[in-house]
């Protein structure tokens, strides 16, 4: 390895960890103190404007520890910026446990991510073929790709400063979250059953609105098949409406 390389991973580290690692002794301290703080306070930033919530809800001193570790233990796999949240997210999933980590903190961090993530996905939405208007209990309806499912064991859309709930919730927060076609990012509330309708609509080779429905009924074994489609064909035109479904596979 040249004098260079040398150098340069002795300084990487020092940015990482400048409290164990000392920076290369041929370096003016000032200069190196400029990238110290440069990179920190990108990275910080950037992580904290994608997770505003969850940094609201942790002290001064627990999150720069754990931005800290971030930059010293977890190692990420891209180098754009765009992308640190989506790293810090896996960071948070895959380190142990703390005591002092908010019960709720993964799905609260994952909640907020998945905004950023689906604003920023480069999923064009123009260059899939469905048409826009037609039955969608006879014909196969098309789920957008950028249109995510979720289901939450806290109530994550909910936490905030004043309210912090301190166990899971008896049954799960169904959540859809979606990029329209005009690329605005919504959410909406949903349940087990509309969470498992979009979920048999987005198979592969997809069903018609109505097989799907009467998938549901003889799922939930329900008496009356009938007043299940009834009851999906409004459910179907409501994720219609908010271009959860796009339209019908072409």
């Amino acid at each position: 390895m040249t004098t260079f390389n040398v150098v340069a991973d002795q300084l990487a580290e020092h940015i990482r960890n400048p409290e164990q690692v000392a920076a290369p002794s041929d370096v003016e301290d000032r200069r190196v103190k400029i990238y110290r703080e440069l990179f920190y306070n990108n990275i910080e930033g950037f992580v904290s404007g994608a997770f505003p919530v969850l940094r609201g809800l942790i002290a001064d001193d627990l999150w720069h520890a754990m931005i800290r570790d971030f930059m010293i233990n977890y190692r990420c796999h891209t180098p754009y910026f765009l992308e640190i949240s989506q790293e810090f997210l896996s960071y948070l999933q895959e380190r142990p446990p703390q005591s002092t980590d908010l019960p709720f903190m993964l799905e609260l961090a994952h909640y907020e991510w998945v905004e950023l993530g689906l604003d920023v996905s480069d999923i064009d939405l123009s260059e899939l073929f469905y048409v826009r208007d037609g039955d969608l209990l006879e014909a196969k309806p098309l789920v957008s790709p950028l249109a995510w499912s979720l289901a939450y064991q806290y109530p994550v859309h909910h936490i905030g400063a004043e309210f912090q709930p301190e166990a899971p919730s008896e049954q799960p927060h169904y959540l859809v979250v979606y990029r329209d076609r005009a690329d605005n990012v919504g959410f909406m509330e949903a349940n087990a059953v509309t969470a498992r309708l979009i979920e048999l609509l987005s198979e592969e080779q997809g069903r018609t609105g109505r097989d799907a429905l009467l998938a549901l009924a003889d799922e939930m074994q329900h008496p009356d098949p009938d007043q299940i489609i009834e009851f999906g064909r409004g459910i179907l035109q409501q994720l219609w409406s908010c271009d959860i479904i796009l339209g019908i596979r072409a």
